[in-house]
């Protein structure tokens, strides 16, 4: 019979990409999500019944247990970007990590990949970084031969950075940014599930792994590039931090105040911390060349899927063509 594992996460942005790969590998993928119903567009990676999601919130033991019986690995995918409701930073990075963890080597699973981030610190003031630093220490001290994988910013078709810039950029003619020069080292969502593939198919060394693509950009010329991409002409405007925490701060006491009725999407005082440092990968780190992953740069990606955001969609290029035949 073939190998099952459990993907926690699985339906999300990285994790979707986890499980076609997994299944590709003949693997069984159990999909474990909040809202199964939610998660169908899973199915369709593999064969019948070879992908299947399942109801469960790693806030819960009983649901997390469930999930992995009879698994032979286990995947967590689950993070939070933005704190919601009991889905908070602590609930879900760092107490939701350990309970996985704690509960697969109950299980006997000995196998387990942990996506993380770059920038991961128990000691940050950030308590997104704190969270992601504590949940890692939680999963080494339960499976210490867990893999722990610590991607930069991740793009692809689904991601919620240059979707949500470019979105912006259709929108208004300027595009302001906190921490301009704040740099970044993009990588590929499926080099990143790539890499979470070879960990489970026993073809990597237990440790931690720092993700990054081949290209290194400030945060500024990163907006520039996608402005390329979707042929649109825009002023970016480098918000100083300071009045980056007044506007974060405002909006965080609006969320408070009205008891999350109005959640706080646009910026928060957490990532305002976050955009201080630096999100590449450490010199020294072990990262793609000890997985003999060759990652994709953001060239031969980023049109497949930003040409939505171009003033006239995948004709832009056409007319383009026609205007230069014009002159």
């Amino acid at each position: 019979m073939s190998k099952l594992v459990t993907i926690y996460g699985g339906s999300g942005f990285v994790g979707r990409y986890i499980a076609r790969r997994l299944a590709n590998q003949g693997w069984r993928v159990r999909v474990a999500v909040r809202r199964p119903n939610e998660a169908m567009h899973v199915k369709p990676y593999g064969a019948v019944g070879q992908v299947e999601p399942v109801l469960c919130n790693v806030r819960d033991n009983a649901s997390v247990a469930a999930a992995m019986q009879g698994a032979d690995a286990v995947v967590n995918c689950v993070g939070v970007l933005n704190e919601r409701g009991k889905n908070g930073f602590d609930a879900v990075q760092a107490d939701g990590a350990g309970r996985i963890a704690r509960l697969a080597a109950e299980h006997g699973v000995t196998r387990m990949v942990h996506i993380s981030a770059i920038g991961a610190d128990a000691a940050s003031n950030s308590d997104y970084s704190r969270t992601k630093g504590e949940g890692e220490a939680a999963v080494l001290l339960h499976i210490p031969d867990a893999i722990v994988l610590r991607p930069s910013v991740i793009f692809g078709a689904e991601d919620e950075f240059f979707n949500r810039f470019a979105g912006m950029a259709r929108i208004s003619p300027v595009l302001p940014i906190v921490g301009a020069e704040t740099l970044f080292q993009p990588v590929f969502v499926d080099d990143v599930a790539n890499a979470a593939t070879k960990a489970v198919l026993g073809e990597a060394e237990p440790g931690i792994y720092e993700l990054g693509g081949p290209e290194v950009a400030s945060f500024r010329a990163l907006m520039t590039r996608m402005l390329e991409v979707i042929h649109r002409r825009r002023v970016i405007i480098g918000m100083p931090f300071w009045v980056a925490g007044i506007m974060a701060s405002v909006l965080d006491i609006a969320k408070f105040v009205s008891f999350q009725l109005f959640p706080n999407n646009i910026l928060t005082r957490d990532q305002v911390k976050n955009l201080r440092r630096d999100n590449v990968v450490s010199e020294g780190a072990k990262c793609f060349d000890d997985l003999k992953i060759t990652p994709v740069a953001m060239g031969s990606i980023l049109p497949d899927y930003l040409w939505k955001f171009r003033p006239s969609g995948q004709y832009d290029e056409i007319q383009r063509s026609a205007s230069n035949l014009r002159g």
